[in-house]
């Protein structure tokens, strides 16, 4: 069978990595069993510690290392419940600020997660090895665990630098240009993960031409309302091969599915018609290698990326934020991400059986779908905008340059949609004239021709 190695495992360690909880929740199990063996091997090396590594463990007696461990414990959960605070500010910013789909981001920083499992772990170590500290008025004999009370001190002095750290990260992660910066870079690895495959500038030919349902087809469905996170391809090729039939799902990763209603359809690849126990066994396959979630994820939506960067540059025109200087940057990091896409075999993924019949037919987006994505609300909320429009043309350049011919007519299409929007404006002459010269590179850029010239910079 075809080598259809995208699964709905992709959509669960997404989800996984999103969340902020697993790695602090693994600190603190670590810190338990260390906090439980360590005091026991302190017993067992007390008396036989090296003179000289003596010197550099803690001396003090138990009421001491009670003060010491109680004192770690206590201004660690304090510096926990900064560091979330923090957290949850820098969430309110994003989503307030730039778009919501951008928190995914910031749940996803290791270094966010990290500071969480440093400072919960210290917490959690202090307080299970304050438990095996015994003085003298205990029934037992006096206790105190040196090497557990400096690796306390030790973890004590790293959670400080570690609070440094994330200040400054933090600083950093909610200037603009970091998160378009990060955006960008997951979506890239996204791309280049979903579709290895570049061809030379583009796709040469014509797209491939593809069988459409016949009027009797099995109509498939799923069981949950959501957005469509993952697609079990290898699933889909064992039912279609199973049923000797061609599957279709007409729904991408990332749109919204309503619960009974069709998402796609089958019918026989040879036969007349599909026997009843064969219809039912289809659709059960279909609705398991289907998965649906309450938000997008980037596991297997190529358009999640540019989504995002679209997002924030139609929050940046807003009345409400008027910043059209964020929109450019957004557009500029989604020029990027369409010139790599356009090199990319978009649309629809095929797949095969082992002799070679085609079994799956999986809709993807196309170039015009995406590039409708980066241009129509821009273009729309900054349509009153000269430097907005501007960009918005030199992102067509950009991209005619990186397109096959078979490419140009999507480019020609939004080229036309721009000059009207443009022309429709109350403009100085001179800005016409301007965004006139602008529209007229992008199409010598269709021919591979680069006109250098100083007044197109905005």
């Amino acid at each position: 069978m075809t080598r259809a190695g995208r699964g709905a495992g992709g959509s669960g360690r997404d989800s996984l990595r999103t969340q902020l909880w697993p790695l602090p929740a693994l600190g603190v199990v670590l810190a338990v069993i260390t906090g439980v063996t360590l005091p026991r091997l302190d017993s067992m090396l007390q008396r036989d510690l090296p003179a000289w590594l003596a010197e550099y463990l803690f001396s003090g007696g138990a009421g001491a290392a009670r003060t010491v461990l109680d004192a770690i414990a206590g201004s660690l959960i304090t510096v926990t419940a900064l560091t979330f605070s923090l957290t949850v500010v820098t969430l309110q910013l994003a989503s307030s600020q730039f778009s919501p789909r951008l928190l995914r981001t910031f749940t996803s920083d290791r270094f966010v997660q990290g500071t969480l499992a440093v400072f919960l772990a210290t917490f959690t170590y202090a307080l299970t090895v304050l438990r095996t500290v015994r003085t003298a008025d205990s029934d037992q004999a006096t206790f105190v665990p040196q090497l557990s009370v400096t690796l306390a001190f030790v973890l004590a002095l790293a959670s400080v630098l570690t609070l440094v750290l994330f200040l400054s990260h933090l600083a950093d992660k909610i200037r603009v240009e970091t998160m378009l910066a990060n955006v960008h870079a997951d979506a890239t690895r996204n791309l280049h993960r979903l579709l290895p495959d570049v061809s030379p500038r583009g796709r040469a030919g014509a797209p491939p031409q593809l069988p459409s349902p016949p009027s009797d087809a099995l109509l498939l469905t799923i069981d949950s309302s959501g957005f469509l996170t993952s697609v079990d391809e290898k699933a889909l090729l064992a039912a279609a091969v199973d049923a000797d039939a061609v599957l279709v799902v007409g729904q991408q990763p990332g749109a919204s599915l309503i619960a009974g209603t069709p998402i796609g359809a089958a019918w026989p690849r040879a036969s007349a018609a599909f026997r009843p126990d064969t219809e039912t066994e289809l659709r059960e396959q279909v609705r398991r290698a289907i998965s649906t979630g309450p938000e997008r994820t980037g596991a297997q939506d190529i358009a999640f990326g540019l989504r995002q960067l679209t997002d924030v540059a139609a929050k940046a025109l807003s009345p409400g934020i008027n910043d059209p200087t964020t929109a450019i940057h957004a557009m500029s990091h989604s020029s990027a991400l369409l010139c790599d896409m356009a090199g990319r075999d978009l649309g629809p993924r095929l797949l095969h059986d082992d002799d070679h019949h085609l079994r799956v037919i999986l809709i993807r987006p196309d170039l015009d779908e995406l590039l409708d994505l980066a241009l129509a609300q821009p273009c729309l909320y900054g349509a009153a905008d000269p430097a907005v429009l501007t960009h918005l043309l030199t992102l067509l350049r950009e991209l005619a340059w990186h397109t096959a011919p078979s490419q140009h007519q999507q480019i020609t299409y939004q080229l036309a949609r721009l000059r009207a929007t443009a022309e429709a404006q109350d403009f100085h002459p001179g800005e016409h004239a301007r965004l006139a010269k602008l529209a007229d590179y992008v199409e010598q850029a269709m021919t591979g021709v680069w006109t250098t010239a100083t007044n197109t910079d905005d």
